[in-house]
């Protein structure tokens, strides 16, 4: 099976394009760690029900190592089931692709047979590889599903990634959006320089995944010269690890941050939000300690809302950092106006539900 990004749905398509909310998909573990379909099932509810634009699922937060004990299909496979028992509106659902070329073809293969509509396509499998190599990568990939890509920051993993390669990476034509999550301000201004020199920016749609950047990223407008002129783009939506919590706020949180771009001016207390979302991401991705606590920070929000039973990993070792609970609860508590608490509670039995 192949898929050209022409031959997508047009109302997903559109809903892609115009920026919406995905959360990157956490995975459901029982005590045992295995897969505990029952809150796997109701994550993807509740995602969908807080008003998010798809889901991102076989992704960094729902940990690579999925793969390593055959659970790569069984996930993708549960969240799409999910979707489209639960909700008949258009969304567009994104699967994380890895591994080396062979790999990743052929998970875009099991991603296409459960009816996802593009690939996140991680290259922390091809460090060391030259541009060509990367970008020869990505081409064969792109042959079988459009190709969102992803820029994961080195601190989890990922690989530096020139503005040369996002040049020659948003020439390829089955590219259809880029995940800008280095953390860094100049690598991302990299991306959004090779977007604007490939002359892709109408085609290829910007995310943000800057989890420490997340309200400024949607504000801003970005401006690069190309021939001599100036050319405008912004970053449209969010797919993001931070948006697996308290997502129905921040699906509300980028509708008025869309509404106060086109009304403009921005006022100053939505410019105050990033700092206050940045406070809080510093609590969940467990910053104190290099990101070595981002999956079960997020995880532990979760368990908190009973979402999930635990914050248990596949790696035993993966777990809260030494005062991270702590943090968590500061953050918590002097931005419980972020929290989602309310619209949770509401509706957690119904999602639990077989």
């Amino acid at each position: 099976m192949k898929l050209h990004w022409s031959d997508l749905p047009a109302e997903s398509l559109a809903l892609l394009r115009s920026g919406c909310a995905i959360p990157a998909h956490p995975l459901a573990l029982d005590g045992q760690r295995q897969l505990d379909r029952t809150h796997q099932r109701a994550l993807s509810r509740y995602y969908l029900d807080a008003g998010s634009g798809g889901l991102a699922v076989g992704v960094h937060s729902t940990q690579f190592a999925i793969r390593d004990v055959g659970l790569y299909e069984p996930v993708l496979a549960q969240a799409a089931q999910a979707a489209r028992e639960w909700t008949d509106r258009p969304l567009v659902m994104v699967a994380g692709l890895a591994g080396r070329t062979a790999q990743a073809c052929k998970e875009a293969q099991v991603a296409l047979g459960n009816g996802y509509h593009a690939g996140l396509l991680s290259l922390a499998p091809m460090k060391g590889a030259s541009i060509d190599e990367l970008v020869e990568h990505c081409e064969a990939v792109a042959k079988v599903i459009p190709l969102v890509g992803f820029y994961l920051q080195t601190a989890v993993g990922g690989i530096a990634l020139p503005m040369e390669f996002w040049r020659r990476f948003a020439a390829i034509d089955n590219v259809v959006a880029i995940k800008m999550a280095p953390f860094d301000r100049y690598r991302t201004l990299d991306v959004i320089r090779g977007v604007v020199a490939a002359r892709a920016e109408d085609r290829v749609t910007l995310y943000t995944g800057n989890d420490d950047h997340i309200v400024l990223d949607l504000l801003t407008p970005f401006q690069v010269v190309r021939d001599g002129e100036p050319v405008t783009v912004r970053i449209r939506g969010g797919l993001l690890g931070h948006w697996s919590v308290w997502t129905h706020g921040a699906v509300r949180m980028l509708e008025r941050i869309r509404a106060a771009v086109q009304a403009g001016p921005v006022d100053d207390e939505l410019l105050a939000l990033d700092s206050r979302v940045t406070d809080c991401n510093s609590a969940f991705f467990d910053v104190a300690n290099g990101f070595a606590g981002c999956i079960p920070g997020c995880h532990e929000v979760l368990r908190r809302q009973g979402l999930l039973q635990g914050i248990w990993c596949l790696d035993p070792a993966e777990t809260l950092s030494p005062g991270q609970a702590e943090e968590i609860d500061r953050v918590c508590r002097e931005h419980a106006d972020l929290a989602d608490d309310a619209f949770v509670a509401a509706n957690l039995s119904r999602w639990l539900a077989s």
